[in-house]
């Protein structure tokens, strides 16, 4: 008879010392790809760019726009987000509760657990809106939260993103990638 297998299970305070980039997905360690560059790095940039000028203009002074964060979703759960609009109180050091957006950009490396892992991740913890951009195929997909479950939106030459009664957020996927000239 083979021996059970043991898979060790750490949590937030195993994490906060370990040196490197990880997230932690129930428990599981995943170490993060080496950091990304060129076009991943300069379309969350812009993804970025725009979601706080947006709010800035707006005069939204209740949500905010954040890069590469790490977001606690449980004692054993930190994911780093691309990009992720909170709203509410300012996250000192980590966010704390569901983002209404989050914005990932593929990498080859990361395609596959962002289409799944990442998508049901966000889904469960009740992300109002999960922004998916392949910069190789020069794409956006959204997926809006209802009923619990995410409906992926038509595609469309802008989305509109409510975050609450006074800000909302606008993405024009026509203008987000880099030209190709």
């Amino acid at each position: 008879m083979p021996a059970p297998k043991y898979l060790p299970h750490y949590t937030l305070a195993d994490y906060q010392n370990w040196d490197g980039d990880w997230e932690l997905w129930n428990g599981i360690p995943v170490a993060m790809t080496p950091s990304p560059f060129g076009r991943h790095q300069w379309l969350a940039g812009k993804i970025l760019t725009q979601f706080n000028q947006q709010l800035e203009l707006q005069g939204c002074e209740e949500c905010y726009a954040l890069g590469e964060t790490d977001w606690i979703i449980g004692t054993d759960t930190i994911v780093r987000p691309d990009v992720a609009v909170v709203c509410g109180q300012f996250p000192e050091r980590y966010i704390e509760s569901p983002p209404r957006i989050v914005v990932e950009v593929l990498t080859d490396s990361t395609e596959n657990k962002d289409r799944t892992v990442k998508h049901d991740l966000y889904e469960a913890n009740k992300v109002s809106y999960y922004l998916i951009v392949d910069a190789n195929m020069r794409l956006l997909t959204v997926y809006q939260l209802r009923d619990g479950r995410y409906d992926c939106l038509d595609r469309r030459p802008r989305y509109e993103f409510s975050l609450h009664d006074s800000c909302s957020l606008h993405l024009d996927p026509t203008r987000m990638f880099p030209s190709t000239d």
